[in-house]
């Protein structure tokens, strides 16, 4: 092999064709100085970055902060009226757990969160998912986060990633804050389940990062479905309204006694199936039904959103 005005020669005459960065082989540039492929570990750090940045901008947004703030403010407002003005009925009729906030300050929680998760938890995570695409083409920007060389299915998985962690945070922060305001206004101890065993303490705080998980996993199926409307649009807005809408349409549904059949398929439905782990034993089945069905939806929507986003025209 021979050097002639800077390229290499084969024996027989012809030029090897150029590599470009990143297919798998090292290629020539000006300088005689081999082009290697990234390491197998820069994509997933690549990847971390992005969805770093990602957060950073979901979590410094006021309008995100403020959602979380009333999320967090919600369980106090209901532990200080509880506190002023009396517990509810012993039956606890109305909202779950509510007749059992005053004689243990960790059913706050579960009271909270099945409160929440009816209407303002999943508004939050349309509001945030909703966005993540048409947000972007709507001031222009998903142009040139395309043109950076990190792909539209990461670049789609990343915005999943961060709706799915920001319903995490604020799960939790309902959680903690409840559980905080609880314990500060009534009485905290071992934890009679909805089976009639009493469990400790700590175990009762175990269940309770359970059902984080577990109502998490919910807001994430709706994220997918939320994320699958952004793909639809180029107005944000309109992904989220109708991310609302479909929610209270099934919650509508739900309640319908001709319906009944439809409710085993109705996303709404399996939210409040977190109650299975104030049971001795934990209600592991039909928790795990709900599971199911939530990554159902996640498969299918998330699906339609991966079809839709690597196929679509980005003219803005």
């Amino acid at each position: 092999m021979s050097t002639v005005s800077g390229e290499e020669i084969t024996s027989t005459g012809v030029a090897p064709p150029p590599v470009r960065e990143g297919t798998g082989a090292a290629g020539p540039v000006p300088g005689g100085t081999p082009v290697f492929p990234p390491r197998a570990m820069g994509a997933p750090r690549a990847w971390l970055r992005l969805l770093a940045s990602e957060m950073e901008l979901t979590f410094r947004r006021p309008r995100n902060l403020a959602m979380l703030a009333v999320l967090a403010l919600v369980p106090v407002l209901i532990g200080f009226a509880l506190r002023a003005f009396g517990g509810a009925d012993e039956s606890g009729e109305g909202f779950a757990f509510l007749g059992q906030i005053t004689g243990n300050g960790l059913f706050l929680t579960f009271a909270a969160l099945s409160i929440l998760v009816q209407l303002l938890l999943p508004v939050a995570v349309a509001v945030v998912a909703g966005d993540a695409v048409a947000g972007e083409a709507g001031i222009g920007t998903l142009r040139y986060l395309l043109a950076a060389p990190a792909g539209r299915g990461r670049l789609l998985g990343v915005k999943y990633a961060n709706a799915v962690l920001f319903a995490l945070a604020a799960v939790a922060l309902v959680a903690l804050s409840a559980l905080l305001v609880g314990v500060l206004l009534f009485p905290a101890g071992p934890v009679t389940l909805l089976s009639g065993t009493t469990v400790p303490l700590l175990d009762g705080v175990l269940r309770i990062g359970v059902v984080v998980l577990y109502v998490t996993a919910g807001m994430a199926a709706l994220a997918a479905v939320a994320l699958a409307l952004s793909t639809l649009t180029e107005v944000s807005v309109g992904a989220i309204a109708s991310t609302v809408v479909l929610v209270v349409v099934a919650q509508v549904l739900a309640v319908i006694p001709q319906l009944s059949g439809l409710q085993p398929y109705l996303l709404t439905h399996w939210w409040n199936g977190f109650d299975g782990v104030l049971r001795d034993p934990v209600a592991t089945g039909d928790m795990g039904q709900g599971l199911l069905v939530f990554a159902a939806y996640i498969a299918v929507f998330g699906s339609i959103a991966w079809a839709r986003f690597t196929s679509k025209d980005i003219t803005c």
